[in-house]
């Protein structure tokens, strides 16, 4: 006898079956989240340092409009590398 969550995860599996990437898939998805985390990792250097800087200045206002566009900045991008991937997802899907 099958409990409720196999029946529901057979039921899912029907619906929408699950995509086994290749190895190739795997390194391009993989090559997608590297390039965005360097991309991350240059926009938090560039403004943790003007943050660093206004700090030191004493402008708070500064300080605080550079966190602002740092975690709008990082929200984006992560959206942005999320998209990416959903994108190259549905090519895989559909070859």
């Amino acid at each position: 006898m099958k409990s409720a969550y196999e029946l529901a995860m057979e039921r899912l599996a029907k619906s929408s079956p699950t995509l086994v990437l290749t190895k190739e898939q795997k390194t391009q998805l993989a090559e997608i989240d590297s390039t965005y985390k360097a991309k991350i990792a240059e926009k938090e250097l560039f403004l943790r340092d003007e943050i660093r800087k206004a700090d030191g200045a004493g402008n708070f206002e500064e300080v605080e409009k550079f966190e602002k566009q740092l975690s709008s900045e990082i929200a984006r991008l992560r959206q942005d590398c999320e998209a990416k991937k959903e994108k190259l997802r549905a090519s895989f899907a559909t070859k």
